[in-house]
Parts: C-alpha cells; sequence; structure tokens
C-alpha cells in the first residue's frame, strides 16, 4: 500500500494526471462543440431532437447533414482514438519512473499537438498543419510507449 501512496505522492505521476486533465476536459468540450455547430445551423442527427419543430415535414428537413457540423464531428472523433490511449499509455509510463523532465516533455507535446490539431482541424487550415500535430501526438506516445515496453519487458 506504502507503494501507491508513493507513486501518487510522485512529480511525474501528478504532472500526468494534470495533463491528462487538461485533454480530456479538452474532448469533453468537443462535444460541447458539436451541439452548438448543430444547434447554430439547425442540423440534426436524429428526429427526435426536432421536438421544437411544429410540423413533421419541417422537422425532416432538420435531419440532415452539414460540412462544418460534420468537420467538428470528427475532430471529435479524432480526440477519442488518440487522447485515451494517451491516458492509459501514460498512466503506465508514470508507473516505469521517469525523470520528471522527460515526462514533462513527452505530456506537453502531446496536449500542445492536440490544441493544435484541433484548431487546425476546425478552422481547416491547409495540410500539413494538421497531419504534423497528429503526428507530433503520435510520435510522444508512441515514445512513452517503446519506455513502457522496454522497462517491463514480460513478453
Amino acid at each position: 500500500m506504502a507503494e501507491v501512496v508513493h507513486m501518487i505522492d510522485s512529480e511525474v505521476f501528478l504532472a500526468f494526471s494534470t495533463y491528462a486533465t487538461i485533454v480530456i476536459l479538452k474532448m469533453m468540450l468537443m462535444s460541447i462543440m458539436t451541439s452548438y455547430y448543430r444547434l447554430t445551423k439547425q442540423v440534426f442527427a436524429n428526429i427526435e431532437d426536432t421536438t421544437l419543430v411544429k410540423t413533421t415535414e419541417d422537422r425532416k428537413k432538420l435531419v440532415r447533414s452539414d460540412a462544418d457540423v460534420e468537420r467538428v464531428r470528427r475532430c471529435h472523433q479524432n480526440d477519442l482514438e488518440n487522447i485515451v490511449p494517451f491516458v492509459v499509455i501514460g498512466l503506465l509510463y508514470s508507473l516505469t519512473g521517469p525523470d520528471l523532465s522527460s515526462a514533462l516533455l513527452h505530456f506537453r507535446v502531446f496536449v500542445g499537438s492536440r490544441f493544435i490539431h484541433t484548431v487546425t482541424y476546425v478552422m481547416a487550415l491547409p495540410q500539413p498543419s494538421r497531419g504534423l500535430s497528429f503526428g507530433v501526438g503520435l510520435c510522444a506516445t508512441v515514445s512513452m510507449a517503446y519506455r513502457v515496453l522496454t522497462t517491463s519487458l514480460f513478453l
């Protein structure tokens, strides 16, 4: 039990907790952003979402797709595909006892890359901006995974 308490008190774990919370909150805000776009553009995914409209024909017209809504939704999907692995691998990485400076570098690079990725995705900035920000975040996660595997290789 003392080892668990020591791990929670470690600076690396506290740093991981901070940066993981930041990207999870960012990912949660993407769902609010998707809802905002749906409401302002009057674009809904399901007929039951249009209950405030009186006629059935008008309700059916609102169930459609919109390029801007889909862009934000895809950005949120990309967050789900990248932040969840970061949280799992980052936790395991924190347990391997890395140097604080190395851990902070990994965590900050990942978090920064996700924010840049979101800005480039939502604002439709030209490639390779979005691809580079995705790749940088992926490299940070793969680097942490490599550390986890080489530190505790029980294959």
